[in-house]
């Protein structure tokens, strides 16, 4: 009574299996992630950076005493020959140079940003094939187990068949053989899941146990296709890398412009307080100006014009890229699709009537055992082949979600 007792707390203690959605493994990566949320932290160092940029110079001040007569010759008046000097100056910055500099970090900062979305554009591409390969070992698993139980219904009726001497010792031995690809087709799907589950929890930094954790989603394809000039369009408007790019070159002007400006003159003005017997107090002013015959920073004006015109190139390689990947995807993608129609209103339906009539006939006497074994591999090949293809469609659906930039099949 006490072990029963004991079972059954510990089975309600027990945690019910989580099953998450597409958007719900999104939301749960981008939170958990390691990878991304180092990237965020970057992004935010790259924003402190532009408090430093725009800091004005700090003013000095310094202050000195002479004449300190060590032997005075009144013991009551030993600082009467002191001479103290105040002194405070500071650096005026010319050509807004505090401007430019704040500038340039905002720009940085952009480009931190859009790298990092690119960061999260690309490891969703990882997390959505492992997603989809979760999706399609679920799939493969179901077929293995709806096989495996009409193998075994066949099975019941030949043992029914081989009782009442209507096939031989030998064909039902053949069918029993048969049996152990249907187990094998169902242990290989069981690992498959299983392993698609513990990439999916090392993406998401989860510890959950396997057998808690599992996904739901759709896994079908979609005949209607987007333009693919549409889809050019998109990718330009939503490629992060593509706006890196663009904000590389405007980064790039920024700093040229700030490498003139820091080849201009900066002059620093002073102001001093001090006295000097028989001025008891004296005020001074002066400025220092810094004559730039040799150095006025020529290096840095060159190379940022260099950089423009290297980041201009890099630009105009992104923007071919962008071309390159949404095409290649969509060619890809919409060979699946011609596949997987031909498949759904023909081959399937084919594949399963065979079957049915080739196992009625076989069953009746009407069809040999060897017919059968064909029809019946024949029909599980075919609904491999099929779920393998929409694997493949979804695979190019990611691709080209990749490609684009943003999400234009949904699962």
């Amino acid at each position: 009574m006490r072990l029963c007792a004991v079972i059954v707390c510990f089975s309600a203690a027990a945690p019910a299996q989580q099953t998450y959605t597409w958007e719900q493994l999104k939301d749960k990566f981008q939170k958990n992630n390691p990878a991304l949320r180092a990237g965020q932290d970057n992004v935010a160092e790259s924003k402190a950076q532009e408090i430093t940029a725009f800091l004005r110079p700090n003013p000095d001040f310094s202050a000195s005493f002479d004449q300190i007569n060590p032997f005075p010759t009144s013991p009551y008046r030993p600082l009467a020959s002191l001479l103290p000097l105040f002194s405070t100056s500071y650096l005026h910055e010319r050509q807004n140079k505090r401007e430019l500099r704040l500038d340039s970090a905002r720009k940085n900062t952009s480009i931190a940003a859009s790298q990092q979305e690119d960061t999260l554009r690309t490891m969703l591409f990882t997390l959505r094939n492992a997603f989809v390969m979760a999706l399609q070992a679920n799939a493969i698993r179901d077929v293995a187990r709806e096989n495996l139980a009409n193998y075994d219904k066949v099975l019941s009726v030949g043992r029914d068949r081989l009782q009442a001497g209507d096939i031989a010792q030998v064909d039902m031995m053949r069918l029993d053989l048969q049996r152990v690809q249907y187990e094998s087709d169902l242990q290989t799907a069981e690992v498959n899941v299983r392993t698609a589950k513990i990439q999916l929890l090392q993406l998401l930094n989860d510890r959950t146990p396997v057998e808690q954790f599992d996904i739901t989603g759709n896994f079908d394809f979609s005949e209607v296709l987007t333009p693919l000039s549409e889809l050019r369009q998109l990718a330009f408007d939503a490629r992060p890398d593509l706006r890196a790019a663009l904000q590389t070159v405007e980064k790039a002007k920024a700093d040229h412009q700030l490498a003139v400006a820091n080849g201009s003159i900066d002059p620093t003005f002073s102001v001093d307080v001090g006295r000097q017997p028989p001025v008891p107090v004296y005020i001074g002013a002066s400025i220092s100006i810094p004559l730039r015959i040799f150095d006025r920073n020529q290096g840095e004006k060159e190379r940022t014009e260099i950089e423009i015109r290297r980041s201009e190139r890099l630009r105009e390689a992104a923007a071919a890229q962008v071309y390159s990947d949404v095409d290649s995807a969509f060619a890809t993608l919409n060979s699946n699709v011609t596949l997987l129609r031909s498949y759904k209103t023909k081959y399937l339906d084919e594949s399963t009537k065979v079957r049915d009539t080739i196992a009625f006939s076989y069953q009746h006497g009407g069809a040999s055992l060897l017919d059968f074994l064909n029809a019946e591999s024949e029909y599980r090949t075919t609904r491999l082949s099929y779920l393998n293809l929409v694997g493949s469609y979804l695979n190019a659906a990611n691709q080209l979600n990749l490609a684009v930039g943003r999400e234009v099949i949904t699962q």
